[in-house]
């Protein structure tokens, strides 16, 4: 280890080499530092630093090489290793970028740069006690500078100390002096203090402080201080030391809050929640609550009389003939508007089967007041008509009766051929009823009537995926792109997890598992940018006092592998991963076969080079404007610490799908979701897949008893208790006697001991006759019980039968069962399907759905499709 040590006209040189590095000035940097490593060769510091910018500079393996070098000739210097820190945290490896600032700390404990460095990345890292310390060294270093007074309380709040924090922010309240009138940053302030009392239950101190920086004008948003106020009333009035008197003067006050805010903005339903003695959110209502309810929302209803919510409130709780009476003018009112989303507000009511059965009866009676014996009927006002059958055709959809719906679209594009929604709401009972083709051609018709709209572009591109038509589908979903972008870029850079999503789904359909899995790893990417994406926020949000904000964009940040995108990517990733392994024939598959002879190799010379020119092209669509931009970038000498983007050198997923550990890639895609998922069965079956097939039977046991706990009945989970129980009486004496015995147990909470597997099997089989889903979890448990083939195939043919309910996507799961076992009468299902399911196209054979793709290509193709049927 060096210990050279610096004459003073070269550390006045070292000083100037960290002066032009904090100011970017890197090229100068870079002089000195060779200027002082000419006489001193081998000095720690500038070695580093010296790498530092030749990082910035662009030379990052020599930088990276010569900061290492450095940090070996002093280990014992601050500065070494606050570089090799910051190096660490451009490439995003925050934790050993932590551990090399803590070193730092070590050797120089006061420096104030490095404090702050490093409770940044405790805040990102989520270590909050850590934090604390931090937080609170420079605040002692720097105590008459608000920001850190914050900052100690913020840490304090993260941590969970409360208490603590609430002393900090009593500090801060007594020392800061000329506030200015309705400044916003110290309003923000303030409301986080109010926050903290009350969390801590000090809801009588939280309102006196409220009230007296209202009065002083030191608060901004009005509407804020209202809700804080009534909310804070209405916790008053649970305080179990105060008496009567004064618990319903609180209540009367919480009520008038609330009511002042109502009348401020009566379509909040958070208002409603809140009023004290509101009952319509209750899940068990008494005749006379419901009566006291009802009133209450009545008064409102005559004071807001074109306000909606507390009107669909009403509708929520009232029951019978009430309901019927309520009901009737809230759907009139809202025909005779033209409110399309009527349906969507009164769906949620249809778990009631009598008040699906009321508004059925409602909706049908004013069809028949508005309806008339001549092809274009006629009314006080035609699109009371158009909207009624609209409605009807929502609703009968909803109840699975495609046919009827079809019947009444028809009548309603008849009588208004102009209206987008009807053409929407005709793809979508394509889709249900399994006919992919129509409902791609009914939402170009929904397309071709507004071309502007982005929402129906993007429904249009969405049904083109899941009709298999990928190129189409991305296509179609770039319309309302930039000239000139790349295809895909745009929709990525915005971050279009509904396209992404739709996207990988299709290609795994189609049984592209390898560019399935490249998209949905890019699911994986975005989410992890959105991480990333807070760094900057950290101190930022505390220098400008937006405490409450900057805390629920951490709480976000904390829940976002709860998304329901990313579960959906990481399952099925994981499920990929399994069938490659459990078939590792179709790696094979997905690879293109080599191209044999003179004629194939030029054919693929010439897409190449078509590649090359299309790219091209696309390279010169952009404007001036991009150009200039891209040579501003040139010019720009510093490139920052980050690592360059590496090209990607497998973009068609193909190295990819070849790799050596897929059971090991999918524990690590499902094991990114930490505890989110727990309380899903698709999550927790996929985990069992994987872990059984790595011989991790206790993780296996506890996946499957969180699914169990979720639904005992489950088909998923009826065919995975077999296969665990099969599994656990196979083991022998591999395993020790204690975990035999927590296996043991864990198969018998879901499994009767004394009941065999077969008889287990057949119990579940006689309570789901009548269930596709069943039928099928049945044949695949008897299946895994070595059952024989002939008896599988009987059995998955029952849900054919009179009386079983069969969805079309039950029948498609069944069909694909019956091929990966490659069962000779997977085509005889699949004709007895195309019968049973007279509107869906998803069962026809795979020269018609090829005929039926190309006709949504080219309507001109239709002729052809008649020809084939």
């Amino acid at each position: 280890m060096s210990t050279q040590v610096l004459a003073q006209k070269e550390r006045k040189l070292f000083s100037e080499l960290l002066q032009a590095y904090e100011q970017k000035q890197l090229s100068k940097g870079r002089k000195i530092a060779d200027q002082i490593l000419k006489k001193y060769p081998q000095h720690g510091e500038t070695m580093c630093m010296k790498g530092l910018v030749m990082v910035h500079l662009g030379e990052r393996d020599a930088g990276i090489a010569l900061i290492r070098e450095g940090m070996r000739k002093d280990l014992q210097s601050h500065i070494c290793w606050h570089v090799w820190a910051l190096i660490q945290k451009g490439g995003h490896n925050y934790e050993e970028a932590l551990k090399s600032y803590t070193m730092a700390l070590k050797i120089d404990k006061d420096n104030f740069n490095i404090i702050r460095e490093t409770s940044i990345l405790q805040t990102h890292t989520r270590q909050y006690d850590a934090l604390v310390e931090s937080r609170t060294s420079m605040l002692r270093l720097r105590p008459y500078v608000r920001v850190h007074w914050l900052g100690v309380a913020t840490a304090h709040r993260l941590a969970g100390n409360i208490a603590e924090a609430r002393r900090y922010m009593d500090h801060i309240d007594a020392f800061l002096r000329n506030v200015p009138a309705r400044d916003p940053e110290y309003a923000e302030i303030v409301f986080f203090h109010i926050c903290m009392l009350e969390e801590l239950g000090e809801w009588q101190e939280a309102l006196s402080l409220l009230d007296k920086k209202a009065k002083d004008r030191m608060l901004v948003d009005r509407p804020t201080i209202a809700e804080a106020r009534a909310r804070l009333f209405g916790k008053l009035k649970s305080t179990p030391e105060a008496d009567s008197t004064q618990k319903e003067e609180w209540t009367q006050a919480a009520e008038q809050a609330w009511r002042e805010l109502i009348d401020q903005n009566p379509d909040s339903q958070d208002y409603y929640k809140g009023f004290p003695r509101q009952c319509w959110y209750r899940s068990c209502l008494t005749d006379e609550s419901r009566e006291k309810a009802l009133g209450i929302l009545e008064e409102f209803s005559s004071k807001h009389p074109k306000t909606n919510t507390h009107q669909r409130l009403a509708l929520a709780i009232a029951k019978g003939d009430k309901f019927k009476e309520l009901v009737k003018p809230y759907i009139q009112r809202a025909f005779q508007k033209g409110i399309p989303s009527i349906f969507s507000d009164l769906k949620t009511l249809y778990t009631d089967p009598f008040k699906l059965a009321s508004i059925q009866a409602i909706v049908e009676d004013i069809h028949s007041s508005v309806a008339s014996t001549d092809p274009a009927p006629t009314s006080p006002d035609p699109t009371d008509y158009v909207w009624t059958l609209y409605f009807l055709a929502q609703h009968y959809s909803s109840l699975g009766q495609y046919q009827k719906t079809l019947e009444i679209l028809q009548t309603a594009i008849e009588h208004t051929p102009t209206l987008p929604e009807l053409y929407m709401t005709k793809a979508r009972v394509l889709k249900r009823a399994g006919d992919p083709f129509g409902a791609v051609r009914a939402m170009d018709e929904a397309r071709k009537l507004d071309g502007q709209d982005r929402y129906v572009n993007t429904k249009s591109g969405k049904y083109r995926l899941r009709a298999g038509m990928i190129n189409e589908g991305r296509t179609t979903s770039l319309g309302c792109s930039p000239r000139g972008v790349p295809p895909g870029l745009d929709l990525w850079e915005m971050q279009a997890l509904h396209y992404l999503t739709e996207l990988g789904d299709a290609q795994r359909r189609l049984g592209k598992f390898h560019h399935a899995l490249k998209t949905y790893y890019s699911i994986q990417t975005m989410f992890t940018n959105f991480r990333e994406e807070q760094y900057d926020f950290h101190m930022y949000s505390i220098r400008k006092g937006m405490l409450n904000s900057y805390l629920a964009m951490l709480g976000w940040e904390d829940h976002l592998p709860s998304h329901a995108a990313y579960i959906h990517a990481a399952v099925w990733t994981a499920r990929i991963w399994t069938q490659l392994y459990d078939d590792p024939s179709i790696i094979k598959s997905l690879h293109p076969p080599e191209p044999s002879g003179e004629v194939s190799k030029k054919a693929l010379n010439k897409a190449k080079k078509a590649a090359h020119k299309a790219t091209a092209d696309t390279s010169q669509d952009y404007d001036d404007a991009s150009l200039q931009k891209v040579v501003r970038v040139k010019q720009n000498e510093d490139k920052g610490l980050e690592p360059p983007s590496v090209k990607d050198d497998d973009p068609e997923g193909l190295k990819l799908v070849t790799a050596e550990d897929p059971l090991e890639r999918a524990s690590k895609m499902l094991g990114s979701l930490g505890d989110f998922g727990k309380d899903r069965i698709d999550v927790n079956v996929t985990v069992f897949d994987v872990a059984i097939r790595q011989k991790k039977y206790l993780r296996a046991a506890q996946a499957l008893r969180r699914a169990h706990a979720q639904d005992p009945q489950d088909a998923e989970v009826h065919v995975r208790i077999v296969e665990l129980a099969k599994a656990v009486a196979s083991l022998g004496d591999d395993l020790s006697e204690m975990v035999k015995s927590v296996l043991d147990e864990a198969v018998a909470v879901m499994k009767p001991a004394e009941v065999s597997l077969d008889a287990f099997n057949s119990q579940y089989l006689q309570r789901h006759s009548f269930s596709g889903p069943g039928i099928l979890a049945s044949a695949k448990a008897s299946r895994a019980l070595d059952g024989p083939r002939e008896e599988v195939e009987n059995l998955v043919f029952t849900a054919l039968g009179e009386g079983v309910r069969l969805r079309v996507e039950d029948g498609l799961t069944i069909l694909g069962y019956l091929q990966d076992i490659r069962s000779e009468r997977a085509e005889e299902f699949r004709i007895e399907c195309d019968g049973k399911f007279g509107l869906s196209k998803v069962f026809k054979n795979s020269e018609e759905q090829a005929a039926l793709m190309r006709q949504c290509v080219d309507p001109r193709d239709e002729n052809e499709v008649e020809t084939v049927f």
